[in-house]
Parts: structure tokens; C-alpha cells; sequence
């Protein structure tokens, strides 16, 4: 005791200068994915034009000459996470169809697409939204049309083995995979109904329209052309 005035013997001596905490430095390729995942999230909030490279350099703990330096800019960043995005969306619903049977094979693409909405909503929502700059691997139609065209082989012997004309093969796979997709888009908003009561509905719908095709179908109304 000093004074009157109790001492605290824990305390740091005068003489000695309180430790700093040490920072662990990110590598080159740490930085670059932190990078990724912060833009990817603040462009499916805000999209692209609402996203600024101040912002992602803020969020990310740094200066935007390292944000060029990565990725060249806002665009370079942008292109980046929509082409991962397309591929590991394709590459789901590509390694997903490994049933036999044309039915399951259905309700597989549907469920691969929901799970890509349901475990990487933020890139669903950037990869519907218009980009407003040239992509290396297209846009979603892009996309959804690559999808198709896995679809279309399956259907084109499907066809065949029932007597249609498989020449008809690519705009059927076009019209299945469009619905899927469409439907995801609206699912993403509602969340209702389950998963995979929705995948159901969706099978329902295509394999039985696809059952009860007519060979030669007749328009019923006055246009013909």
C-alpha cells in the first residue's frame, strides 16, 4: 500500500511495454479465396453495381490497390465468382444423372438444381440476375442450355425406343430443363414446399407429359402458323 492507495502486484511493471498481439499474414492464395467469398456474397445482396471495391476491400480487412492486384478490379472479381459458380452448378447436375431409368433420371437433374439453390443460394441469386459483363462461360441461358443438352442424349433414346422423332429431342430437353430452372427461381423466393415435394411436382408434371405424348401433336384453336 502507497499512500494509502492499494497496489495491484499483478499489474505490468512501469518498465516493461505490453505485448503486442501478432497478426498471422495470409498467403497469396488464402487472400485471394477470402476475397472471393466476400464479394460473392455482397454481389448477390447488392448486385454488381451496387457493390464497390471500397467496400470489398473494407470488408476484407484491406486496401484496394490488393483487390487489383488479385483480380484487376471489380469486373475481374465478378467474372471470377460467376464462372465458379456456373461450373460447380453444371458439374452438380452433370454428375448427378447416373440412374437408369428415364424417370429417376429426372427427378435426379431436379434435385440436383435444388440442392445448388439450397447450398449456394448467394451464387443462384448472382447467376439469375443479368450480368453486365462478357463471362468466359457464358450466361445462365448458356448454362441452362448446357444442361439441356445432357438432358437431350437421354431423351433423344427415350424417343427412339417409343417411336418419336428424336430430331425433336434437343427442343423437349430445352422445355424440361427451362421449367426446372424457372421453378428454382421462384422456390429461391418462397422456400415452400419442401425440397423434395417440389422435386416430386416437377417429375409429375414432365414424366407424365412426357407419357402421355401424341406423336403428331394437333393444335386446337384458329392459328395454325
Amino acid at each position: 500500500m502507497i499512500d494509502g492507495v492499494a497496489t495491484d502486484s499483478s499489474s505490468t511493471p512501469s518498465n516493461e511495454k505490453p505485448r503486442r498481439t501478432r497478426r498471422t499474414r495470409m498467403t497469396g492464395a488464402e487472400r485471394r479465396q477470402q476475397l472471393l467469398e466476400i464479394g460473392r456474397t455482397l454481389f448477390a445482396a447488392k448486385g454488381f453495381e451496387g457493390t464497390s471495391v471500397e467496400e470489398i476491400a473494407a470488408k476484407a480487412g484491406v486496401s484496394k490497390p490488393v483487390v487489383y492486384e488479385h483480380f484487376g478490379g471489380k469486373e475481374g472479381l465478378y467474372a471470377v465468382v460467376v464462372d465458379r459458380e456456373m461450373r460447380r452448378l453444371l458439374d452438380m447436375v452433370t454428375s448427378s444423372l447416373t440412374a437408369g431409368h428415364p424417370r429417376e433420371l429426372c427427378e435426379q437433374a431436379a434435385f440436383a438444381l435444388l440442392d445448388y439453390i439450397e447450398e449456394y443460394t448467394d451464387g443462384f441469386r448472382i447467376l439469375v440476375r443479368d450480368s453486365p459483363i462478357p463471362q468466359s462461360t457464358g450466361s445462365f441461358a448458356s448454362l441452362i442450355s448446357d444442361i439441356a443438352t445432357q438432358v437431350e442424349d437421354i431423351l433423344g433414346r427415350e424417343f427412339k425406343s417409343r417411336g418419336f422423332d428424336p430430331k425433336l429431342a434437343p427442343l423437349y430437353a430445352q422445355a424440361l430443363v427451362g421449367m426446372v430452372a424457372l421453378t428454382g427461381q421462384w422456390w429461391l423466393e418462397v422456400r415452400r414446399p419442401k425440397k423434395a415435394e417440389v422435386a416430386a411436382h416437377l417429375v409429375n408434371l414432365a414424366w407424365h407429359g412426357l407419357d402421355g405424348l401424341e406423336q403428331k401433336p394437333r393444335l386446337i384453336g384458329h392459328r395454325k402458323s
